[in-house]
């Protein structure tokens, strides 16, 4: 059973939305690059998880913290007699193990994983002896991209390689489970204790004036045009789509960026770039938002 499902991080979401309205600086980009890759990878994760048969719980991107230390968890599982802690790896190449130090091929150092997984093990660890609870951790380091190889493999029962992942499932499933009162009351106090905003999002500083205005479409991330009255259609792919729905989605990308801005007929007049008129506007946030206030300062929710 999920108690807690995944979610796309905010940090990324934003920049997604930022990519299509400004021009990212390199390290922002990267960063979007990184982050768009670690997610796929969970969502990899969370696609292959699902042979998983043995009664659970089930809790995805957590983060923590103790001792004024915060740290992440990909996707813990609480079973009867232990907890899976499951750090999630999208690499593809080949890579090596020398020492301490985890390199590709052509010698360039990485953060090693196993490094992180200690982290977050040894911290899991101490959060639960301050919550009373006594059950071991089983960590786990899952390397799920198809096309990553680490030679020379050490023999480290922690490391999950893309060959392994078939028998690993069924060595899981071999091991029955049957919960109780107590593990479904650890899963509510880490649920409890999730920080659901990171206060280290990396994301570049911005204002309304800044952004490229218009409508965006919904496949490709080009910008929209009026097709008819009741269409756009996007200059670039040639997608067609409902004019309701693309505002909406055009309301909802404004909200994300500018939680603190008021959403009104105007300021999304300007935010989708004066392509619409302001009945047509007024007409399709009355139809989908909240109306709030009288006429002269109405405003949608």
């Amino acid at each position: 059973m999920i108690v807690k499902e995944r979610t796309k991080p905010e940090e990324l979401v934003l920049l997604q939305a930022l990519k299509q309205r400004m021009e990212l600086e390199e390290k922002d980009a990267q960063n979007l690059w990184t982050l768009e890759k670690g997610y796929e990878g969970e969502i990899q994760f969370d696609k292959w998880f699902t042979g998983y048969q043995v009664e659970s719980l089930i809790l995805n991107d957590l983060l923590l913290e103790v001792n004024g230390t915060l740290f992440q968890i990909d996707s813990l599982v609480i079973t009867q007699d232990r907890l899976h802690l499951f750090e999630v790896k999208n690499l593809e190449g080949d890579y090596y193990l020398d020492g301490d130090k985890f390199k590709t091929v052509a010698g360039k150092e990485t953060k090693n994983p196993l490094h992180q997984l200690s982290r977050a093990e040894s911290l899991l660890k101490q959060l639960l002896k301050e919550l009373g609870f006594y059950i071991p951790l089983e960590p786990h380091l899952v390397f799920i991209n198809p096309e990553f190889a680490l030679l020379q493999a050490p023999l480290n029962s922690t490391i999950i390689l893309p060959n392994q992942l078939n028998r690993f499932m069924d060595k899981m499933n071999r091991t029955s489970s049957k919960l109780n009162n107590k593990h479904t009351k650890l899963a509510e106090a880490l649920l409890s204790l999730h920080i659901k905003k990171s206060p280290y999002s990396r994301v570049p500083s911005y204002d309304f004036g800044m952004l490229r205005k218009g409508v965006i479409c919904g496949g490709c991330g080009g910008f929209c045009e009026i097709h008819s009255k009741s269409k756009f259609i996007c200059s670039h792919c040639g997608l067609t789509g409902d004019i309701d729905t693309a505002v909406v989605r055009t309301v909802k990308e404004f909200q994300l960026l500018f939680p603190e801005i008021k959403v009104t007929t105007q300021t999304i007049f300007d935010w989708s770039g004066g392509i619409l008129s302001k009945k047509t506007l007024r007409r399709i946030l009355k139809d989908n938002l909240t109306y709030i206030g009288d006429f002269n300062r109405r405003y949608y929710e």
